[in-house]
């Protein structure tokens, strides 16, 4: 028999990217995932193969250093039976002189990029052809995958997905703003294996570091490292919360992950300015479902920042209500992360499913800026020991906070206060643009059994803090809506349970705020010595909070926190209680003028209203969606905006792929910034 010659071969990426779901990123390279076979067809020359007499086999190599010992590289030939175990590779069909082969990786093989080579012998001659490289991915579908989803819904909303919506704001007026991930855009996906290739334990052993990409819990820890710069690793963002962004990009501005991610590239992994929590969380998401582990970003509403571990956030003020002192413990407004879904098979048997990921900075955990995975189940059952980083998630979600009230004479006096950690925790629902509370799988029901068994575990004394009830009661409520550029009105609502008439001293302050919960100026204060509470009765007071007071100090964050401090002239018991108020930005109208169909042009017409008393520079909107626009479109004003003047534009733009996108648009200007608006349009294939 002559030798048999390879003459040309077909990846099929179209068709495999098709089976695979990975068709986006397979137009130009092979990209599948695990555990599921994929067909090349090869091309013969001179004579075609015959079975029995011509013997074939791949090599499949991932990392610098293939080892097989350490399942980065594989040799298989063409059988029949296929063993269950390794790598494998089965005739499909002959047809004259070209070969369809099926090959299939093992559901636990390593993710990254691979090289495919051919060996083919007859008798004693042989040659040998490298075909071309392709990508291998985490496969969700797979029931022996450790990042394995049984639902087909939560599949295309956690891998599949490219837009979602990230929730913000306060826990009395939780907002949200959308989010383009883009995981399936051009160079996302390289990005992702150079940040793979990137992070410090690859340059410190490949081999060693290769041969763990099989393993979900492995790259979480990766990602959640990479995506912060803390640690010199050229990381992919900086992290920056003392509103001086005028170097980079203010965290606020950004809509997506992509922009952020080709900028990194861009600049030789360089840290990208400036990134806050939702960014971060929102990139390693983007990370996470690009190499195929379902992901999604959470909210979780007054997340503690508890430095020294024991549970107990304490923060001082005077008796304006303005802190004392700072502490390094912080009660943030909110604070995203991200959970991943998958499979603990180095923990006892319990703790597999959605795990925590928190790619923030914030402390270190083995030396290095990272947090998690930490299963969601432990957090919920305060098994602290477990991998990885419990406690300190434990505490975002559980501290118990004290307010002491620092008066003039130095003494410290404690407020009562009720938990207010851990609320509303948040994420997008399945399928739909509305928000799902995921707070029951953090934590049991307050006040529970279950709850204290929990906190006995965790060795958390919370109901020694919780003092036995005064009859006084304090709260902070609003009238309608704060929106920027108007005053409003906040009232102090202070309730007598008692049979007996009480006379109370009460501080009302109001300041604006950044979401980490550091605070600024003060933009309204009232101070009533001596209220009088009639027995079994409430009274309201109101504290006007007006525009010209906190137009100049308002944060990006558009927060202004309100702190009330009520003090009973005889008996000295203090009551603190504060809130949030969430100022809202306007609102960017977008209408879809034409028919959505794919490949044809559609026009949005985009506007906003200035609301501010005051004129706006250097306006600018941003538009992106996966799908509809190629990349962003950005559109600068030539003019100033005068207060109350509307600026309206159209874009043009050619939607390249079917069914339902999101349009975002974000507004900047010298004075209003990050504001958010989105719009869904369903595109329908071409005829």
């Amino acid at each position: 028999f002559a030798d048999l010659v390879l003459a040309s071969w077909d990846l099929q990426c179209e068709r495999n990217g098709r089976e695979h779901r990975t068709a986006e990123m397979s137009r130009e390279q092979l990209v599948v995932r695990r555990g599921q076979p994929f067909t090349i067809t090869l091309h013969f020359s001179g004579r075609a193969y015959e079975e029995g007499v011509d013997k074939l086999a791949f090599n499949v190599e991932t990392g610098p250093c293939p080892i097989e010992t350490s399942g980065t590289r594989f040799h298989f030939t063409v059988t029949d039976f296929p063993e269950e175990s390794g790598w494998s590779a089965v005739v499909q069909q002959q047809d004259g002189d070209s070969l369809s082969v099926s090959l299939c990786s093992p559901p636990g093989a390593c993710v990254g990029r691979y090289s495919l080579t051919l060996e083919t012998s007859t008798g004693y001659q042989g040659s040998s052809y490298h075909i071309g490289d392709f990508t291998l991915l985490f496969n969700a579908w797979h029931p022996e995958d450790t990042v394995f989803l049984r639902d087909e819904a939560e599949r295309r909303e956690y891998v599949l997905s490219q837009e979602g919506l990230i929730f913000q704001g306060a826990r009395e007026y939780i907002t949200s703003i959308p989010w383009n991930f883009g995981q399936f855009e051009d160079e996302v996906l390289s990005i992702c294996l150079k940040l793979l290739d990137t992070n410090p334990k690859f340059l410190r052993d490949q081999n060693r570091d290769c041969s763990r990409r099989n393993d979900p819990v492995y790259i979480g820890r990766v990602v959640s490292a990479m995506v912060n710069c803390n640690d010199e690793d050229r990381g992919v963002l900086a992290g920056r919360w003392d509103n001086r962004y005028e170097d980079g990009m203010s965290p606020m501005s950004w809509i997506g992950s992509v922009d952020i991610l080709k900028r990194w590239k861009k600049f030789g992994c360089q840290p990208v300015k400036y990134g806050q929590c939702w960014v971060f969380a929102a990139v390693a998401c983007t990370v996470m479902r690009c190499l195929g582990i379902p992901s999604r970003v959470v909210t979780n509403y007054n997340s503690a920042h508890d430095t020294n571990g024991n549970l107990v956030i304490d923060r001082y003020l005077n008796e304006t209500g303005k802190e004392e002192r700072r502490s390094r413990d912080m009660i943030w407004n909110f604070h995203c992360w991200v959970e991943s879904w998958m499979a603990r098979p180095d923990l006892a048997p319990g703790y597999d499913g959605w795990q925590a990921l928190d790619p923030t900075p914030q402390e270190k955990s083995e030396g290095v800026f990272c947090c998690g995975p930490a299963p969601v189940k432990g957090i919920k059952e305060g098994d602290l020991q477990l991998k990885y980083d419990i406690p300190f998630i434990f505490a975002e979600v559980n501290a118990d906070v004290v307010y002491w009230v620092v008066q003039q004479d130095g003494e410290q006096k404690k407020s009562t206060h009720s938990s207010i950690v851990g609320k509303n925790i948040s994420t997008k629902s399945v399928g739909k643009d509305s928000r799902e509370d995921i707070t029951h799988t953090y934590k049991y029901p307050e006040g529970s059994a279950k709850e204290r068994e929990v906190f006995a575990k965790a060795e958390h004394q919370t109901s020694s803090l919780r003092e036995e009830d005064e009859g006084l009661h304090l709260k902070i409520k609003l009238s309608d809506g704060a929106n920027n550029g108007c005053d409003f009105d906040v009232f102090a609502v202070v309730s007598n349970n008692t049979d007996v008439e009480r006379v109370c001293r009460l501080m009302m302050c109001a300041r604006t705020a950044s979401y980490n919960g550091t605070v600024g100026p003060q933009c309204g204060l009232k101070d009533l010595l001596n209220v009088t509470l009639e027995p079994q009765t409430e009274k309201s007071v109101p504290l006007r909070i007006l525009y010209e007071k906190y137009r100049e100090s308002l944060t990006q964050d558009n927060l202004i926190k309100v702190v009330a401090v009520l003090s009973e002239h005889h008996t000295d018991n203090i009551i603190v209680a504060v809130r949030d108020v969430y100022i809202q930005n306007p609102e960017i109208k977008i209408r879809i003028l034409g028919e959505p169909m794919q490949n044809r042009k559609l026009v949005a017409e985009i506007s906003l209203v200035n609301p501010l008393t005051v004129t706006l520079n250097n306006c600018m909107f941003v538009v992106e969606g996966t799908g509809l626009t190629h990349g962003q479109q950005i559109k600068e004003l030539e003019e100033p905006m005068e207060p109350q003047a509307e600026a309206k534009f159209r874009l043009d733009f050619v939607p390249h792929q079917t069914g339902l996108h999101k349009l975002m648009v974000d507004f900047e200007s010298d004075k209003l910034t990050g504001v958010k608006g989105y719009r869904n349009v369903i595109i329908a294939p071409q005829p």
